[in-house]
C-alpha cells in the first residue's frame, strides 16, 4: 500500500491515505494503454459523414460532346469525379467505428493509467471539496493552493451540482464521478485530483 498525503482546500496537509498497490502501483502496460485510448476515441466518432458518388449526383445525363472529332478527351458525363460538381470517388458513407475491449483488458488499462499518474507524482488527494454557493473563484483558489496544473481532472465521490458548476467555467478542468472515470481522461490530464472518499470508491468499484 502506497501512502499519499491528504490536503484540505487551503493546501494544508491534514493526514495520509493508503492507496491500493493493485490499482495505483501496477506495472504500466503501454500497449494496452494505446489500445484503450484508441478504443475510446473511435467510439466517440458518430460515423455520420456522407458524400455523393457519381451515381448519386443530380444531372450529368447528357454526354457533354461527341465521342470523336473535337480534339478533346472523351467524356460521358459532367458528373464524373474529374469535373467540378462531379461525384466523389469512393465517397464516405455512414458507418460505425465502434470497437470493443474485454473487461479484463479495460481493468489493466485503468490500473496502468492510474499507476502512471502515481509514479509521475501527478495525483492529489483532498479531504473534501465543498462550497456553499456557485463560486468559480473558490475553486480557482483551491486549485492554486494544492498545486494543480492547468489540465486537471477532478474526481468527485458524489454528484454535487454546486461544486460541478463552480468548476465548469475553469479552462482545462473537467469533473467526473469516481465510478465513471476512463483511461483517456486520466492520461489527458496533468493533475489527477480526487477526494479521499472518491479514492475509496475507485478501489471499491475497480478493485474487484
Amino acid at each position: 500500500m502506497a501512502n499519499i498525503k491528504v490536503l484540505n482546500m487551503a493546501g494544508a496537509e491534514v493526514g495520509e491515505i493508503a492507496l491500493s498497490d493493485r490499482i495505483f502501483g501496477a506495472d504500466v502496460n503501454e500497449a494496452i494503454l494505446h489500445a484503450a485510448v484508441r478504443t475510446y476515441l473511435l467510439n466517440q466518432r458518430q460515423g455520420t459523414q456522407s458524400a455523393l458518388t457519381r451515381s448519386e449526383v443530380s444531372g450529368g445525363g447528357k454526354k457533354p460532346w461527341r465521342q470523336k472529332g473535337t480534339g478533346r478527351a472523351r467524356q460521358g458525363s459532367t458528373r464524373a469525379p474529374q469535373w467540378t460538381h462531379g461525384g466523389v470517388v469512393f465517397a464516405p458513407k455512414p458507418r460505425s467505428y465502434r470497437i470493443s475491449m474485454n473487461r479484463k483488458v479495460k481493468r489493466i488499462a485503468l490500473y496502468s493509467a492510474l499507476s502512471a499518474k502515481m509514479a509521475g507524482d501527478e495525483i492529489i488527494v483532498i479531504d473534501a471539496i465543498t462550497t456553499e454557493s456557485y463560486k468559480t473563484k473558490t475553486m480557482v483558489d483551491m486549485l492554486k493552493a494544492v498545486g494543480a496544473k492547468k489540465k486537471t481532472l477532478v474526481v468527485l465521490d458524489e454528484n454535487n451540482d454546486t461544486v460541478i458548476k463552480s468548476f465548469a467555467n475553469i479552462p482545462g478542468v473537467k469533473t467526473v464521478q469516481a465510478n465513471t472515470i476512463n483511461v483517456y481522461d486520466i492520461l489527458n490530464c496533468d493533475t489527477f485530483l480526487m477526494t479521499s472518499a472518491a479514492a475509496g470508491i475507485i478501489e471499491e468499484v475497480y478493485g474487484k
